[in-house]
């Protein structure tokens, strides 16, 4: 009776204070969960968005009544926000959708131990790719089939991560093919991961042994031209793809204790070292060859250091100091941050791209994609300038912090107090979530179901929740 009570009420019941009641909070994730899991699913999964009725999923590449999306907001980053909310309530109803969106991601499981951008649980499409479950059949050779491992724009790595917390839910800890299945993956990833420390965007096995391990250095001469070459095997910071292999390795590290996981780390910050350029632009490319060249991408990605993908390399390497305490990984820094300081643009921002070397800054023509030094005539689809200075700010004076100190505070709220300052702080975020809700329990965006509003709002419920709870509310 109370909870029908509170969802009559919802979402305008707040506390004295002026806090939601955690309770209707609690209700709103529930309701919308539910939708989700009953409405949404295919095999468990999610899509990264449905029409208004919730019957045909997008991805990426396309639409279908059967797709589930591996990219977030899809599959990965919807689990693992019901797998937070089922922490943060015990309410078995996010547990079980939680399990089900797992489910689904060993279904479409790559035999090269990750997973690809999307997939078609249609039985004629899913075909098309080379599953882990025909290993277990001895189905070894992928043929035709689809069976590289991506690790752009944090595919594997989110998934890996959901599947990662999924493990270590001590609801989850006797569920064995989970826990094999995400071995699997984790030892494919660190198998592929080259001698000199970095991943390609994509792999299907384990990384060539006899790789040089080099430092970046400029070529004697680049094309000025895209020469439409396959990049998929180029070392990649493009869409902070090592940063969020690292991001899942910090926490399998955590929760495990495992040596191999540090040792991955370490492995790839000595890459991170080697890959900075030299003067007189000392700091990073988006990707790099087998010599640690700067080398194309696609047809507006030169070879060029960049203004943004630049600030992810030194706060990775900033995080593996707090971890080691070793100041090896502070060396590059200093020189990076003059880097920026001296390249910023009459308006205060940086190009993505500047010209090896020159430091001219680089743009593309729109339409026909010629490589220029103006910047009035650019394509929309890209950002060609960045604005990255508050953020190295930002890391500068984070480098004024003693090391411990900085450890204390991520460990996070330690008594009832904090933990009612960390709720105070996500109530009207919490709140505005609740309010957003439509009476079936869906976040629209436009005429359609988004799967980006769901994990935005749903995570801060939950987060709000977890902190009233522990707070005495």
């Amino acid at each position: 009776m109370r909870a029908l009570l509170i969802l009559a009420l919802l979402p305008s019941v707040i506390l004295a204070a002026d806090l939601p009641d955690p309770a209707v909070i609690t209700a709103a994730i529930k309701k919308a969960v539910t939708y989700a899991h009953t409405h949404l699913a295919r095999e468990g999964g999610y899509a990264s968005s449905y029409d208004k009725e919730g019957k045909i999923g997008e991805v990426e590449h396309g639409k279908s009544p059967t797709i589930i999306s591996i990219q977030p907001p899809g599959t990965t980053t919807m689990g693992l926000a019901m797998l937070k909310a089922y922490q943060a309530t015990g309410d078995e109803v996010f547990l079980t959708a939680a399990k089900d969106a797992a489910k689904a991601l060993l279904k479409c499981q790559l035999a090269s131990g990750g997973w690809d951008s999307d997939f078609d649980f249609d039985p004629e499409k899913a075909k098309k790719y080379h599953l882990r479950s025909a290993l277990d059949v001895g189905d070894k050779e992928p043929g035709k089939r689809r069976n590289s491992t991506t690790l752009d724009d944090n595919k594997t790595e989110s998934a890996l991560l959901f599947l990662l917390e999924m493990t270590h839910e001590p609801a989850c800890k006797d569920d064995a093919e989970l826990k094999r299945c995400t071995k699997f993956a984790f030892d494919a990833l660190l198998a592929a991961q080259a001698p000199i420390g970095a991943w390609p965007q994509q792999f299907s096995g384990p990384a060539d042994a006899t790789a040089p391990i080099l430092k970046a250095s400029y070529p004697a001469e680049w094309s000025r031209t895209f020469p439409a070459v396959k990049y998929t095997g180029f070392y990649t910071l493009n869409d902070d793809n090592l940063q969020q292999i690292a991001k899942v390795l910090f926490r399998a590290y955590e929760l495990e204790n495992d040596e191999r996981y540090l040792a991955a780390l370490k492995k790839l910050g000595e890459f991170f070292i080697l890959a900075q350029m030299p003067e007189p632009q000392p700091v990073w490319a988006q990707q790099y060859d087998r010599d640690m060249h700067p080398v194309w991408a696609r047809k507006f990605e030169p070879p060029s250091v960049t203004g943004n993908e630049s600030l992810g390399a030194m706060e990775m390497l900033y995080e593996l100091w707090v971890l080691t305490g070793d100041d090896k990984y502070l060396k590059p820094l200093s020189a990076a941050f003059a880097w920026f300081e001296r390249s910023q643009l009459p308006d205060g921002q940086h190009a993505r791209f500047y010209e090896l070397q020159t430091n001219k800054p680089l743009y593309f023509v729109k339409d026909t994609y010629v490589l220029t030094y103006d910047d009035s005539n650019v394509p929309t689809h890209y950002g060609f300038k960045v604005d990255p200075m508050s953020k190295v700010q930002k890391l500068k004076a984070s480098l004024e912090t003693p090391l411990e100190e900085l450890r204390r505070k991520r460990l996070g709220p330690a008594t009832p107090k904090e933990w009612a300052s960390r709720a105070k702080g996500a109530a009207d975020k919490a709140r505005k979530a609740a309010d957003s809700l439509d009476s079936k329990g869906r976040w629209l965006k436009g005429d359609e179901i988004d799967a980006g509003e769901f994990v935005k709002n749903l995570n801060a419920m939950t987060y709000y929740v977890e902190a009233a709870k522990k707070s005495g509310q």
